[in-house]
């Protein structure tokens, strides 16, 4: 379930996501920011209350979810303190995936009325200090998982490595999430499309390490 808007999860969506096989457990949830004053400059329909009750009820109606979700830094008028509540908003809720950009001054957009008084620099320090954050929620969350027992969905040979096979879980979109790279297996024992279960043995960087176990279906 990609780049939902807050407004549309309802219970019933909820419901159906946990009942149906089918769906994955996964939300991406684009929030934009946690500061209140900032959220109603950018013309989002919440508070950071509403959104923490919001992914509340997401982990509880469906155990074991992946949340993902994307921020804007230096939006027009973002002081220090607007960000360091982003900042503590993202520390709290531990978000599985983040990613965060950098604010765009551009023609035709709500915003361009605003000054854009932040500049280059802070957005790229901002930016820097988010994702910083999120690597060591990350990293501690990798860790915890080793010695875990996954199914993944093979993708076929890494493009770094024709010998190297790259896998996904369920909690890992296609293109824009990290993946989890096979190790101690023949490549030309697998395929595209298949489902095996294998162990978590490791980490790199945002991406997983597993050990093949056996092919199923």
């Amino acid at each position: 379930m990609l780049y939902l808007y807050p407004t549309t999860i309802g219970d019933d969506v909820l419901d159906a996501m946990a009942e149906c096989d089918k769906v994955c457990n996964y939300v991406d949830l684009p929030l934009q920011h946690a500061s209140d004053r900032v959220l109603k400059r950018m013309k989002r329909p919440g508070t950071r209350a509403s959104y923490e009750r919001l992914l509340e009820r997401i982990r509880t109606r469906i155990p074991g979810v992946t949340l993902r979700t994307t921020f804007i830094v230096g939006f027009p008028g973002e002081t220090d303190d607007e960000f360091a509540q982003l900042h503590d908003f993202v520390n709290a809720v531990g978000f599985d995936h983040v990613g965060v950009f950098t604010y765009s001054h551009e023609e035709g957009t709500s915003a361009h009325g605003f000054e854009d008084d932040v500049s280059a620099r802070v957005k790229k320090q901002r930016q820097a200090r988010l994702m910083s954050l999120q690597k060591r929620i990350v990293t501690k969350a990798q860790q915890l998982r080793v010695g875990e027992g996954v199914r993944l969905l093979v993708d076929g040979p890494s493009s770094e490595h024709e010998l190297v096979l790259r896998a996904r879980l369920e909690g890992q979109a296609p293109d824009i999430d990290p993946v989890v790279y096979l190790t101690d297996c023949d490549p030309s024992d697998f395929s595209a499309g298949q489902f095996i279960t294998a162990e978590i043995v490791g980490s790199r960087d945002y991406d997983l390490l597993a050990a093949p176990l056996t092919v199923s279906v």
